[in-house]
């Protein structure tokens, strides 16, 4: 076997795979050369997040752990770039590491599923939803202080069989994931954003690689999607200005309004839902950056200390 020209890492789930063979295929259709058998290697590899699941990412650490032994190898030179859920980057990167490109977004809203209810506005009182996601539990609260939020781990098919065996009714996933699954029909509603703003970088697929790295640099430049990359920007400074991480609830999505305006529409809700600030910021693509930056600093003025923190009562994931 010839050494390939670029090394992909990825995770090893079904979804992770899937977004690596996408990034593979677009590289192979922007350069000739790495069209050819063997030109591009995938390496799987296992994280702590994957291994760990009876506990939820706040208590073990951070959604980091879904990243860290994939940046670990970066670092070392066993893979020349990592393909990554954008969500589930950490607000800071080590050093010597960059998001290069990002590929065209898909639909960042949220999917609701459930057997007992078209809606999540139909579920009845007292209803249990399963999702680990603060920013998911604190939305749906805001709305349905009625229902109990339960933690729930896993990846998509668990989450879904575990719903249909009765552990929960109703759970809510990223609609990216499923439709990248192939599971769309499986959808009960897709929520609008209004009703369920998402995470910063929801839907987005990140490449990470070396800051020196000029060659793999090269090659991501000729599949990265300016206008996707631009709201991740964005959003992700919002993220930074916030200090954000998976313990808090912040929702933020940034939209090409229009030639070369942005919108992004920003959110922080309190961890039970009893109150909820948002901040609006349009502007020009270029000023991307510091209209997330502008935004999370008005909302972090407005929320005050302690807006993030309630007693943790860590309940084992079903």
């Amino acid at each position: 076997m010839s050494q390939p020209l670029l090394r992909i890492g990825t995770r090893g789930s079904a979804l992770a795979l899937a977004q690596a063979a996408e990034l593979s295929a677009r590289l192979a259709a922007a350069h000739p050369d790495l069209a050819a058998p063997d030109a591009i290697q995938t390496v799987a590899i296992r994280t702590t997040g994957d291994q760990v699941r009876d506990r939820t990412l706040a208590a073990i650490g951070g959604k980091g752990l879904f990243t860290k032994e994939l940046e670990e190898a970066l670092l070392a030179g066993t893979i020349d770039l990592a393909v990554h859920s954008a969500k589930d980057l950490p607000t800071w990167l080590p050093a010597g590491l960059l998001l290069a490109c990002c590929l065209p977004r898909e639909d960042p809203r949220d999917a609701f599923f459930s057997p007992r209810a078209a809606s999540l506005a139909g579920l009845p009182a007292g209803a249990v939803v399963g999702t680990s996601s603060p920013r998911r539990r604190a939305q749906v609260l805001h709305r349905r202080p009625d229902l109990r939020v339960v933690p729930l781990r896993g990846n998509v098919d668990t989450r879904l069989k575990k719903l249909a065996a009765g552990v929960m009714d109703a759970t809510l996933l990223a609609v990216a994931g499923v439709k990248r699954l192939g599971l769309a029909d499986r959808i009960t509603e897709i929520l609008s954003t209004e009703a369920m703003l998402p995470a910063v970088a929801q839907g987005a697929i990140a490449i990470e690689t070396r800051e020196d790295d000029a060659r793999t640099r090269r090659y991501l430049a000729g599949v990265d999607d300016r206008a996707t990359s631009v709201c991740v920007a964005a959003e992700r400074a919002l993220l930074a200005a916030l200090d954000g991480s998976c313990r808090t609830p912040i929702a933020g999505l940034a939209e090409v309004v229009g030639g070369d305006r942005l919108r992004l529409r920003a959110l922080i809700i309190r961890p039970d839902g009893s109150e909820c600030l948002a901040a609006t910021r349009t502007g020009s693509m270029s000023d991307a950056r510091s209209l997330g930056d502008d935004a999370g600093a008005e909302l972090r003025a407005r929320a005050g200390p302690g807006f993030f923190e309630l007693p943790l009562v860590e309940e084992k994931p079903v």
